[in-house]
C-alpha cells in the first residue's frame, strides 16, 4: 500500500482539487478509513502554502485519499497579496471566490496546513489564506500541520511559529505534528517513497503511515467530538463573535 497515493476530485471556484504536472506530496489520510466513526462525515479544508511551479524544489501538494469524508484544498495561487479581508466587507459584498473559500472554511468540520519552512517560518501564501478571515470563520475546530523542507529538521520551526496563529484563529492544532525533512530525497516526482537502501520498501511505508497517522487520527478525534458537540451547543452563544471593534477583546 502506498502512503501517497493519488486522489482526483473537482475543482470550485478558488478551491483547487485538480492534478499538477509537478512534484506532489501525496499525504494519506490513514484514519478516513474508519467505518465504525460516528459522525455524519467530516469536511476537511485542506490549506496548502507554496505557490511554486519550477523545481527544484518543486511546490508540494497534498493530496489524499478520503474514503467517507470530503477533503477540499485551498490553493494560494488563487489568492492575491492580502489588501482587504473577508471581514472587512459589507455582508455579500465580498468577491464571489473571497465569498466561496468563506464557505468551504467555515463549513469545514477541521483543518490540514501544509507549510514548507522560509526563514524559520511558515510560508508566507499560507498566512495570507489565513489572513483573508477572521477567527469565528475558523473557531472551535480542530486543525493539523505538516511541514517540510530540504534541511534536516523538516520545517519543525515553521509548525512552531504556525501553531500561535492557528490558535488565534480558534482551530486549535493538535499536538501531533508531521515534519517532513530532506522531502526533495525522500519523495520522488510522483509523490512515492523513495527506496532506503538499509531498509526495504514496505517497512518504508508503514513507518511514514504510522508516524502520519498519529497526527491525523488525532485530528478526526477532536473533529468527530466538535462536530457531535456542535449539534447540541452552539460554541458561540458563550463565545459571541466580535463585530463592532477590536476593544470587545479588551478587559473591562
Amino acid at each position: 500500500m502506498m502512503l501517497f497515493k493519488a486522489h482526483s476530485t473537482r475543482r470550485t471556484s478558488s478551491i483547487q482539487h485538480t492534478t499538477r504536472p509537478h512534484l506532489h506530496l501525496f499525504i494519506a489520510l490513514s484514519f478516513f478509513h474508519s467505518t465504525e466513526t460516528t459522525c455524519d462525515g467530516l469536511n476537511i479544508a485542506l490549506l496548502t502554502g507554496s505557490t511554486r511551479s519550477s523545481s527544484p524544489p518543486t511546490v508540494l501538494h497534498p493530496r489524499v485519499n478520503t474514503y467517507i469524508h470530503q477533503v477540499t484544498r485551498i490553493d494560494p495561487n488563487d489568492f492575491p497579496l492580502l489588501e482587504k479581508p473577508y471581514f472587512a466587507y459589507a455582508p455579500g459584498k465580498a468577491p464571489s471566490k473571497l465569498q466561496d473559500v468563506h464557505s468551504i472554511l467555515q463549513k469545514a468540520d477541521g483543518y490540514v496546513c501544509v507549510t514548507p519552512e522560509y526563514n524559520h517560518s511558515p510560508s508566507p501564501a499560507l498566512i495570507n489564506i489565513l489572513n483573508h478571515f477572521g477567527s469565528s470563520t475558523f473557531s472551535f475546530k480542530p486543525s493539523a500541520i505538516v511541514t517540510y523542507s530540504a534541511g534536516q529538521w523538516g520545517g519543525t520551526r515553521a509548525g512552531v511559529a504556525l501553531r500561535t496563529t492557528l490558535s488565534e484563529l480558534g482551530c486549535l492544532p493538535v499536538s501531533a505534528m508531521i515534519h517532513i525533512p530532506t522531502a526533495h530525497q525522500i519523495l520522488d516526482r510522483d509523490g512515492n517513497i523513495n527506496d532506503d537502501p538499509s531498509d526495504n520498501k514496505r517497512d518504508q511505508h508503514e513507518k511514514w503511515q504510522k508516524y502520519c497517522g498519529r497526527c491525523f487520527s488525532q485530528l478526526e478525534w477532536w473533529a468527530e467530538a466538535c462536530q457531535q458537540h456542535r449539534k447540541v451547543a452552539d460554541p458561540f452563544d458563550e463565545s459571541p463573535v466580535f463585530v463592532k471593534s477590536p476593544d470587545q477583546r479588551n478587559a473591562p
